[in-house]
């Protein structure tokens, strides 16, 4: 179908095929959101060894990564409208391959800092993408299976979180690195700093093959057609009433709270994901075995995504789901910090708390898709400017990260994930009550 990519257009109006062709284009985009995203995992007990950093330090990755959402999300929000959503998208894919082409100078110094500039500049290019693709999925259809959609776009994106982690050890991990990590602190300066120069150098060759990949995704999307982007500028004269004597995003505190709701949730996933390898290495686990840990907590989220798709809306509607799945999180990291015992589980012999951090992942898999819906209700005209908004909640996943890794190295792995408790407190009382405050007084 070709379909003037400067022109908006009125989702009611999509034959099945239309709408068909648009998520399967957004599937592609998150697709690649979880491929770049979740490779962190793998990067930061990489770079925790290569470039001998604390836990705090490592996870500056997270940090560098998402403080760009921050950074960048309201300024994408008036470039996509200035320049429209398939040149945004364009844009969003070259920023990604500059970042990624800027590992190779700082493998090539093994410099942390350069990797930072590298990721924040990722971060910045998926910012700008995320912004588009997130409004455009949650409008595509019917308010009341927003959570549905959403989920099918989290399959595409914890699908490559589960391939790319694996990948990227498969890449630059051999299979003599265990005895390579147990001798390191024994080496000469001189054969230590050899050995971890060819360590870091190995990341060279994939994002190298990462930036080209992201530079011609962008020239495809240059010259294809793709749906153009729904508007959401009109309002129904119900809604345009209800909204009368609103000048501003924060005369809607469901979207306020929500993007709050966010900032917690988006932290407490990457949290599950990111800091699992550590907490595998601490029980002994090395990275080796620990590196597939990552890909069990996001086949957990994959399967919440299924159990969505099928259930909602017809059985069970998006919003009693993120009530669940709220108070399982809260439950989960309980038995997180309390639960002890050795087990053996899928070959890992290992503390029975980690398979509950493995859980959180079924825990957090549709507390986005409830969030999303919730928080852009009735924002008519303000629709734009406030998934950008709920967008800078994604920093969440730059500073909880670095609050973990602060109370890791202060007490211990274990006891670092009690960040987590007033998190689910939160998102339980946004699912509950918050997404239903309209009025800042009463």
């Amino acid at each position: 179908m070709s379909i003037a990519a400067t022109r908006t257009i009125d989702v009611s109006a999509l034959t099945k095929r239309d709408t068909f062709i648009s998520i399967l284009i957004i599937g592609l985009l998150f697709f690649i959101f979880g491929f770049v995203s979740w490779i962190n995992a793998i990067l930061i007990p990489y770079f925790k060894i290569a470039c001998e950093l604390t836990n705090f330090e490592s996870y500056l990755v997270a940090f560098a990564f998402y403080i760009s959402y921050l950074v960048m999300s309201v300024p994408s929000s008036f470039l996509l409208k200035k320049i429209g959503f398939k040149k945004g998208i364009m844009v969003g894919f070259w920023i990604m391959a500059a970042g990624a082409f800027i590992f190779l100078p700082a493998a090539l110094a093994r410099t942390y800092e350069i990797f930072l500039l590298g990721l924040f500049t990722l971060g910045t290019g998926l910012s700008l993408l995320q912004t588009a693709a997130n409004p455009y999925i949650t409008v595509l259809g019917p308010k009341e299976s927003a959570a549905q959609r959403i989920s099918i776009m989290g399959i595409c994106n914890k699908g490559a979180g589960i391939l790319a982690p694996l990948i990227f050890a498969a890449v630059i991990l051999k299979a003599t690195d265990t005895e390579l990590f147990s001798a390191i602190n024994t080496m000469s300066e001189a054969e230590k700093n050899a050995a971890l120069d060819e360590l870091i150098r190995r990341v060279i060759l994939p994002y190298a093959c990462v930036g080209t990949v992201l530079f011609g995704l962008g020239l495809m999307v240059r010259f294809s057609p793709l749906i153009p982007e729904p508007t959401t500028e009109k309002e129904s004269a119900e809604l345009a009433i209800a909204n009368q004597g609103k000048t501003s995003i924060f005369h809607f505190p469901h979207l306020i709270l929500g993007a709050v709701a966010i900032f917690l949730h988006v932290g407490t996933q990457v949290i599950a994901i990111d800091t699992i390898i550590g907490y595998a290495n601490s029980m002994k686990i090395g990275l080796l075995e620990a590196k597939v840990f990552p890909s069990y907590t996001l086949f957990a989220t994959i399967c919440g995504y299924i159990l969505g798709i099928i259930t909602i809306p017809k059985y069970i509607s998006q919003v009693t789901v993120l009530k669940l799945c709220t108070l399982m999180g809260l439950c989960f990291t309980l038995m997180i910090i309390f639960s002890n015992g050795q087990v053996t589980v899928l070959g890992h012999t290992a503390d029975i708390s980690i398979w509950f951090v493995v859980l959180l992942g079924l825990a957090n898999s549709m507390v986005w898709a409830g969030i999303w819906p919730l928080a852009l209700d009735c924002l008519g005209r303000y629709t734009k400017l406030g998934s950008s908004v709920l967008i800078m909640g994604l920093c969440g996943n730059a500073i909880l990260p670095l609050l973990y890794g602060a109370l890791a190295d202060a007490y211990d792995v274990r006891t670092a994930y009690w960040i987590l408790f007033p998190c689910y407190l939160y998102l339980i009382f946004y699912a509950f009550y918050g997404h239903r405050i309209k009025r800042w007084t009463l």
